[in-house]
């Protein structure tokens, strides 16, 4: 591996959506020069990196040919092509998040193989092929259909609650998971360097918009016991130290009624769940992905003051050239955040931003987050 010493690294990353953008900042500031591969043209990226490069993270040739002539590659979504990052890895480039770990957190059926086999707690499952085969685990329903591959952003996620739903069912291969009875949603996000330091961020807790299945607000500290607390962390650092992952890890999981917690899914990057960390924290999630990769020293997670993050979603019937909706009303309020991620084009439910709100006081931080839910709308 290349050491991290001078103005001549050169890091890659895949994809150049909001979460690209977002890692743009701490690696400008570090002076590193980035390189950036994503389809879209008018992607966040697009406009802020000089180095941006048009063509497919899926494609063989257009990975391996970006990719070998930098030192280090990183990820902002998982949907990337890995044969070209297990070649790159074999002729020297350094690839982190791990090829192998992106493969596994690719497919969720390897994923509960996983914390099947290291011992950690998650819902019980079954992995199927096809829709035909649903019909044989009737006793199971209501439960979870989820497709093993690209399944994101709430896509790919099918509750089937009696027999009379497998017409609408996924006919691909997918894992069937017991319905989780649980209280609560919440994730913690580790990180790990290459010398296998690791470093926790606070609990966050997690609210749902039950239309889009996306996360609509989130929140820290999460109203939990110390004991749920200890437990969720000791869980994330479980997996982070059994997958021997270099990077950002988010682990998702739910809380449930009577008090377990079980693994959902993994995310090996920085997360929709970490976007308060940049106001909230000493180090910012993106950051603190940086160093890992890097092989820095880890910086500190403490949490400066509470924080709510409301996702910013294009409102629904609404296509076309963003039009921002109450902007002036809500960057008037104290503690409020705006980052908007450059997107043209609005779409319902699509991710057009978030705002952090931080202050001493969590109900005050959720008394501006609901004025800004009520205020800020994006419309075409």
């Amino acid at each position: 591996m290349k050491t991290f010493n001078s103005s001549n690294f050169k890091l890659g990353i895949l994809g150049g959506g909001q979460l690209g953008k977002m890692l743009l900042q701490p690696a400008m500031n570090y002076g590193v020069d980035v390189s950036i591969l994503d389809p879209d043209p008018a992607s966040p990226c697009s406009f802020f990196c000089k180095n941006f490069h048009l063509g497919s993270f899926n494609d063989y040739n257009t990975v391996y040919n970006f990719g070998r002539h930098l030192d280090l590659i990183t990820i902002e979504i998982e949907n990337v092509n890995v044969e070209a990052l297990k070649r790159l890895e074999a002729e020297g480039v350094t690839v982190y998040p791990q090829p192998h770990i992106i493969e596994l957190i690719q497919d969720k059926g390897l994923q509960k193989d996983f914390y099947k086999e290291n011992n950690i707690p998650t819902s019980p499952y079954v992995k199927i092929q096809n829709r035909e085969e649903l019909k044989y685990y009737a006793d199971k329903f209501p439960a979870v259909q989820k497709l093993r591959k690209a399944g994101y952003d709430g896509r790919g996620v099918f509750k089937i609650n009696s027999i009379e739903d497998l017409p609408k069912s996924f006919n691909e291969p997918s894992i069937l998971e017991d319905l989780v009875d649980f209280e609560k949603e919440i994730a913690v996000l580790v990180a790990r360097n290459q010398s296998g330091e690791i470093k926790t961020f606070d609990v966050v807790e997690m609210e749902f918009d039950a239309k889009a299945n996306l996360v609509e607000l989130l929140f820290t500290p999460a109203r939990i016991s110390e004991n749920i607390e200890k437990r969720a962390k000791e869980i994330a650092v479980d997996v982070v130290d059994k997958l021997k992952i270099v990077g950002l890890l988010a682990v998702e999981m739910f809380v449930t009624k009577d008090g377990k917690v079980l693994v959902n899914e993994l995310a090996p990057r920085p997360h929709n769940s970490g976007h308060h960390t940049i106001e909230a924290c000493i180090t910012s999630q993106y950051e603190q992905h940086l160093r890992a990769i890097l092989n820095l020293p880890l910086g500190s997670t403490e949490l400066r003051q509470p924080a709510v993050m409301v996702n910013l979603l294009g409102e629904d019937d609404f296509v076309g050239e963003a039009k921002y909706i109450g902007i002036n009303e809500i960057t008037k309020l104290d503690g409020v955040y705006l980052h908007l991620y450059g997107k043209k084009i609005t779409k319902p439910f699509r991710k057009m931003g978030h705002i952090t709100i931080i202050d001493n006081d969590l109900e005050n931080a959720f008394s501006k987050a609901k004025i800004v839910k009520e205020t800020f709308k994006i419309q075409a």
